[in-house]
């Protein structure tokens, strides 16, 4: 009527636009089956960290009974199982030790050794590995093997099909089914896409956002199911004005902070010093440790136990981070001082873990304690696991979206964004370098090692 013609009624422009659809929807599919693929692989590590959480429920701090014959076994499981991890991860499991973030970094920087980083064999013994540790209730988070075995997958399917991803750099299709290994693990596609541009590529990109939204997604659905449901720890219903928030941000971000850069540097400094005895006396260093680590439950109750979740949890429900033998203030210091040490004496030999989970249990202790002291312990509570976090990560968007997701707590935005930046930059100030590209550069020696071991070996007649 008008003599205007639709750019689409030529046959060509029409042609084109279909074509690009297609193009469209078939890379979205091939996105959408590798999330798929990495929240199966996550189930497992989903369903373990449940079952080790009902185990560490039967012990004082957490079911308030005393302690009896079944719960003195599980305190004791440490001391059992260490040594075995020591030994098999110098032995017949070797390929299987280290976080699993180490491991995909390394990766990315060097796609040539994703092979033997990020194959299948590795993926199956960390499994295996952090399986004895988090049953045995040592004090481990799951996010290192989660990432690994997320990155994993898309090294498999880029192996098998490597035209399904042709605009994605292999690097990039690693970090992104990287970052959706933590969504599927803690059921948050915003986390994994965060700690893809935040940890892995230190930049924001937007050719790589929706990709890892799509995989993020598709992997998070299945934390849904079997692993974490929305909010896991609980609604914090407290709704404080944004004044009080930031007046307790500040000691809260400052303190919290420096106990998670302390935590991160006693890992650092650990894992250096370590690898050399360990390698030389697996045993005797495995019942050293595993005899401090028992310690640490009989003494604590189970509260510096697992990895630190169902004791968020318990102080969400309005529980307090007591011990069985010092009650009160002094056994809210006792419990910090082994949620800050315990993860070290495990993560420092190379099992498998993660640090999120128990840098955020450590904040939520301190703030907490300083909450409660001063008759806000909700508001110091949240306040205390997203400063510890940022402090022990120097990720501060990642703890912030880590906390929201985890309690609910939108209404403290203004409080948790001032506290994180804090804890960040005092972590700066405390450790020279963030702590994944830190052990990073520890595990990138002892990869470069082994791999000139096993090449002298081959060449031996």
């Amino acid at each position: 009527m008008w003599g205007f013609k639709s750019p689409c009624s030529h046959p060509t422009v029409f042609l084109a636009v279909l074509l690009s659809l297609k193009a469209l929807v078939r890379q979205l599919a091939r996105l959408a089956l590798l999330g798929v693929l990495v929240g199966l692989l996550c189930w497992p590590f989903n369903v373990l960290d449940r079952w080790a959480d009902r185990l560490l429920a039967l012990l004082p701090a957490f079911s308030g009974s005393p302690w009896r014959p079944f719960s003195v076994l599980l305190a004791l499981l440490p001391v059992l199982v260490m040594p075995a991890l020591l030994l098999l991860q110098q032995g017949c499991l070797r390929r299987g030790q280290g976080s699993g973030i180490s491991q995909t970094m390394l990766s990315l920087e060097q796609p040539q050794q994703a092979g033997a980083l990020l194959g299948g064999v590795p993926s199956l013994q960390r499994l295996l590995l952090w399986a004895m540790a988090t049953l045995s209730l040592l004090p481990i988070g799951r996010e290192g093997p989660v990432v690994q075995v997320g990155a994993s997958a898309a090294h498999w399917l880029h192996r098998w099909r490597p035209h399904w991803f042709a605009g994605l750099a292999q690097a990039d299709l690693l970090a992104v089914a990287g970052g959706a290994g933590l969504a599927g693990a803690f059921n948050a596609p915003l986390l994994g896409v965060v700690f893809v541009l935040e940890e892995f590529i230190g930049r924001f990109s937007s050719a790589l956002v929706w990709p890892a939204l799509v995989v993020g997604a598709l992997a998070a659905a299945f934390s849904a199911l079997v692993g974490q449901p929305e909010f896991a720890l609980g609604m914090l219903t407290v709704a404080p004005g944004e004044l009080l928030q930031v007046f307790w941000a500040v000691p809260i971000g400052v303190l919290a902070g420096a106990c998670g850069a302390l935590l991160a540097q006693f890992l650092l400094d650990a894992t250096a010093r370590w690898q050399g005895a360990v390698a030389q006396r697996p045993l005797w260093f495995g019942l050293l440790l595993g005899g401090l680590l028992s310690g640490c439950l009989l003494i604590s109750g189970g509260a510096a136990g697992g990895d630190g979740e169902l004791l968020m949890r318990h102080l969400v429900e309005g529980g307090a981070p007591t011990q069985v033998f010092l009650p009160g203030v002094f056994g809210d210091l006792l419990t910090l001082l082994l949620r800050l040490l315990a993860p070290v004496l495990v993560l420092a030999v190379g099992v498998p873990g993660g640090l999120i989970d128990p840098a955020f249990s450590l904040g939520a202790v301190l703030g907490y304690s300083l909450g409660d002291a001063f008759m806000v312990p909700e508001l110091g509570l949240a306040l205390g696991m997203v400063a510890g976090l940022a402090g022990a990560t120097q990720l501060p968007v990642l703890a912030v979206l880590f906390g929201m997701r985890l309690t609910g707590d939108q209404q403290l935005l203004p409080g948790l964004l001032l506290a994180a930046v804090l804890a960040a930059y005092i972590s700066r100030l405390l450790v020279a370098k963030p702590i994944y590209h830190a052990l990073k550069d520890l595990a990138s020696g002892g990869f470069a090692d082994h791999q000139s071991g096993t090449l002298a070996r081959e060449d031996q007649p």
